[in-house]
């Protein structure tokens, strides 16, 4: 026991004065992307880098013969799918592509999670943290949380686990994750809801009480993401079935731990 306390007064206050105080993320921390709008021509070389599929044609590309988009500007990006790699920013000969470092990338709409391209020379305006779209009051003071793995890696779920941390503190925000689904508030899904575990996610959404919130966390809980074409799987809560729509998209494979609290915390901002 004294070696402990030694240990801890050795180390001192560790837990981060968030949301006052900014973290300090590593350097190769990709964030929030940022696009230019640029002409193309005919190169397609960031859709064949992608892996995830997250490339999605420009309104105002032109389409070719067969329907399909010709490539003429910079396509837009659906974080949703995004897994964060940056082979689209490597892949790209214009540079179209940037990542901010920006970590806060949550979202209450699915279409928020699409990123269009800037005119070449327009900055992106600073990232401000959306406010809900409806009133979640009553989670303000208390928030109870049940995590479903639905077929996840557990990346996604290492990173919920560590915001019980002394460095993230989750419990002082009044946010904690519960065993019960009978003592939740709310349902945090992760992984791409495969076959085998989409009974038991709509069974636990099932046992909570009402009201209750859902948040999807990571590229596979919003959109299946690189598993989104398997036949095994439901392509996340994109097409999971049977719940009803996400109350919070934290985008990410796997989304920063700040990044997750940033998005739980979203729910008691006021507009």
């Amino acid at each position: 026991m004294l070696r402990i306390i030694k240990e801890r007064l050795h180390q001192k206050y560790r837990t981060l004065d968030y949301p006052r105080r900014e973290p300090a993320l590593s350097p190769r921390y990709l964030g929030r992307p940022t696009l230019t709008d640029v002409d193309c021509d005919d190169c397609r070389a960031c859709f064949t880098a992608c892996p995830a599929g997250a490339l999605l044609p420009s309104p105002s590309a032109a389409s070719g013969p067969s329907g399909q988009s010709c490539g003429a500007r910079t396509p837009l990006l659906d974080m949703g799918r995004c897994i964060f790699c940056g082979a689209c920013r490597a892949a790209c000969p214009k540079g179209a592509f940037h990542f901010s470092g920006e970590h806060r990338l949550a979202a209450f709409r699915r279409e928020a999670l699409r990123i269009a391209p800037l005119p070449s020379g327009v900055s992106a305006p600073a990232s401000a943290s959306p406010c809900p779209p409806r009133d979640y009051s009553l989670f303000r003071r208390s928030l109870k949380l049940r995590q479903v793995s639905a077929g996840g890696c557990n990346a996604c779920e290492a990173d919920c686990n560590v915001l019980g941390t002394l460095v993230y503190d989750l419990g002082r925000f009044g946010i904690e994750f519960t065993a019960s689904p009978r003592h939740a508030d709310g349902l945090v899904v992760t992984g791409p809801v495969t076959e085998n575990m989409r009974r038991a996610l709509l069974d636990t959404w099932a046992a909570m009480p009402e009201p209750r919130l859902l948040v999807a966390v990571g590229a596979c809980a919003i959109s299946g993401g690189l598993f989104r074409e398997s036949p095994q799987c439901h392509g996340g809560l994109d097409g999971g079935g049977r719940l009803p729509p996400v109350d919070v998209f934290v985008p990410g494979c796997p989304p920063n731990p700040w990044s997750i609290l940033d998005g739980l915390l979203s729910l008691r901002r006021r507009d």
